[in-house]
């Protein structure tokens, strides 16, 4: 998969959400599929109070997570990983609540108990996958590393006796390291034939409409599956701290079977100017795939112009493991 990367992220802290953050699918529905539901959100622990991005405006400060392997008494416990890169294995861990007991049950958000999102720091190699539990609350998953570097690894869950966390550490992974350089902004992915254009501005402090289309062959693709209750799963970053982003799907909760598209609409809230990572799961056929943006988030109140859609070369910013 080609899409555009960037990064040149050393620093700390991931944020995604969105710990799954979904979308519903926007325009052209085929016949006989579900008709567009009326704005609406699936019960998640990054939804915002508002569907209108023009009346909700939030501090930076209030709208950042996974930046700390600790919130509210929850902590992420040391994670055990392949040392190496190609190295097969396990990638496992923990989460301790206030008592530094193990967690054991957790609510159920996008369809499943924990999303584990992984990125390099440079914003290289991204994936979101879903590890299992065992009785005694340790998550685990098969392991390997496409490639050397400093990984953020972060859990998002919701413990059922406390509000949802969003934890993150690092992992150091031996090898050559052949870091990304900085990506040109890019709104346009391609990824196994499929093309995806992303339309929209970010803007600092509010949350932002962006939405994706989706075509084939220059045709519109109106076969978009739900994927975690709904047609499309957005995980944004902050460049330099890889700061976790709050984001939400507009829409009803697709049901199992229905298909729509070309479209697919998030509400975005990005705390501060400056450049984002965003990397988009849409499903076709039951095979998931992954598109990556890079774009840039005006000062609230001046948006910024539009820039270049040429993807920048050179670089697949986003293996997908499920």
């Amino acid at each position: 998969m080609r899409a555009p990367a960037r990064i040149g992220l050393y620093a700390a802290g991931l944020g995604v959400v969105f710990a799954a953050s979904a979308a519903v699918a926007g325009a052209v529905v085929p016949e006989g599929a579900a008709p567009t539901p009326a704005t609406s959100h699936t019960p998640d622990q990054h939804v915002a109070t508002s569907d209108d991005p023009e009346q909700e405006s939030t501090r930076g400060t209030d709208m950042t997570r996974g930046l700390s392997l600790e919130q509210d008494g929850y902590t992420l416990g040391q994670i055990t990983a392949p040392g190496s890169a190609g190295e097969a294995g396990e990638l496992a861990f923990t989460l301790t609540d206030p008592d530094g007991g193990p967690v054991t049950e957790f609510g159920v958000a996008h369809e499943q108990r924990l999303h584990l999102v992984v990125v390099r720091s440079d914003g290289a190699h991204f994936r979101h996958v879903h590890p299992v539990m065992d009785a005694d609350g340790r998550w685990s998953i098969p392991w390997a590393w496409d490639a050397a570097g400093t990984y953020r690894v972060y859990a998002d869950a919701a413990p059922s006796a406390g509000d949802a966390v969003t934890l993150t550490r690092t992992v150091d992974v031996a090898g050559d390291l052949d870091p990304v350089r900085d990506a040109e902004v890019s709104t346009t992915a391609s990824v196994d034939g499929y093309d995806v254009a992303l339309d929209g501005q970010l803007e600092a402090g509010t949350v932002s409409r962006l939405t994706v289309e989706v075509t084939r062959d220059g045709e519109p693709v109106t076969t978009l599956e739900p994927y975690l209750g709904a047609y499309g799963h957005l995980v944004a970053l902050r460049d330099g701290d890889l700061a976790y982003l709050h984001a939400h799907p507009e829409g009803a909760e697709p049901e199992a079977g229905q298909v729509s598209g070309p479209t697919v609409s998030f509400g975005v809230e990005a705390p501060t100017p400056g450049r984002y990572l965003l990397y988009l799961d849409f499903q076709v056929e039951g095979e998931v795939r992954t598109a990556a943006f890079v774009v840039e988030a005006a000062p609230g109140g001046e948006p910024a112009p539009a820039s270049e859609d040429a993807p920048a070369a050179g670089h697949d910013p986003a293996s997908h493991d499920h």
